[in-house]
């Protein structure tokens, strides 16, 4: 699934995001979902979220 649709997450569904330093490398990071930032229904780059362990990133997969 595509992480551009905020409905395609959920709180506490695992993740790979893309935090703001790392994306001109386009590192990943896994995590569960803790809240969902973006407000809009979708976002070219990604739905940018808050991971459990307070990372920040853009939603790149759905695991």
């Amino acid at each position: 699934m595509e992480g551009t649709q905020r409905s395609n997450i959920k709180i506490g569904a695992e993740v790979a995001v893309v935090q703001k330093h790392h994306q001109r490398s386009g590192e990943l990071t896994e995590g569960v979902v803790k809240r969902i930032l973006t407000k809009s229904a979708t976002h070219p780059h990604g739905i940018k979220v808050m991971l459990e362990d307070g990372i920040v990133g853009r939603v790149k997969e759905i695991l």
